[in-house]
């Protein structure tokens, strides 16, 4: 494993760790990929899980760093081959997390970063519940989280209207995940997420290392 994946946040680097993957979910507008996009840019052993999708790109998005954005036949052609990890249809549109690239960085025991609806994080659960790590994000209210949507310009009002529609079906689903956190202020709800991330890195059944260095202390 390497050792810069666990020099981080006071991971001793001389144990090794083994890789967990960090799941964010929430409905559209309460900010985890706003909260995603600060991680990566703060924790250096984090890597971002790029998904596939067949929705349109937005104005404000990059191909291959958001999204890898495909068309339907593709998409389906991948699905069906069994190279997703998960996949999911959300709002109409097909979401999937490629298998092969989180593979790679598990073996070389980085962290991977997940930014998936409900529907994927559950297929995730069945998958590898072990090495998942899962946070659901809500909104401080219905009010605000249509606040944001609106606030954030790229939908029109039929399809904010229908995000806010999905939204309830998909908060239903927030005690399936290992932490909840209400993302009223982005700042403080950032910090709870860091947080976690250094108590998940620092669970004894992930430091598979610890036997060693515990059998070296002693002796």
């Amino acid at each position: 494993m390497s050792s810069e994946a666990n020099a981080v946040d006071g991971v001793n680097a001389n144990i090794a760790r083994r890789g967990l993957m960090l799941v964010l979910s929430s409905p559209s507008g309460a900010g985890k990929s706003t909260i995603a996009r600060n991680l990566l840019s703060d924790d250096p052993a984090l890597s971002l899980s790029v998904s596939v999708t067949t929705r349109a790109r937005r104005g404000s998005e990059i191909d291959g760093k958001d999204y890898h954005f495909i068309e339907e036949r593709a998409f389906l052609r991948l699905r069906d081959d069994g190279e997703l990890l998960e996949w999911a249809n959300v709002h109409g549109n097909l979401y999937g997390t490629p298998r092969e690239p989180v593979s790679k960085a598990m073996q070389a025991g980085r962290d991977m970063l997940f930014d998936i609806d409900y529907q994927g994080a559950l297929q995730m659960f069945e998958a590898a519940r072990s090495d998942i790590c899962s946070i659901f994000i809500l909104p401080p209210s219905m009010q605000e989280l249509r606040a944001r949507l609106v606030r954030r310009a790229e939908d029109t009002e039929d399809v904010i209207e229908k995000r806010l529609e999905n939204s309830r079906v998909e908060m239903q689903h927030w005690y399936e995940y290992d932490y909840v956190i209400v993302n009223d202020d982005l700042n403080a709800a950032f910090a709870e997420v860091k947080a976690v991330l250094k108590a998940e890195r620092l669970r004894r059944d992930r430091r598979v290392g610890m036997h060693d260095f515990v059998s070296d202390l002693l002796g």
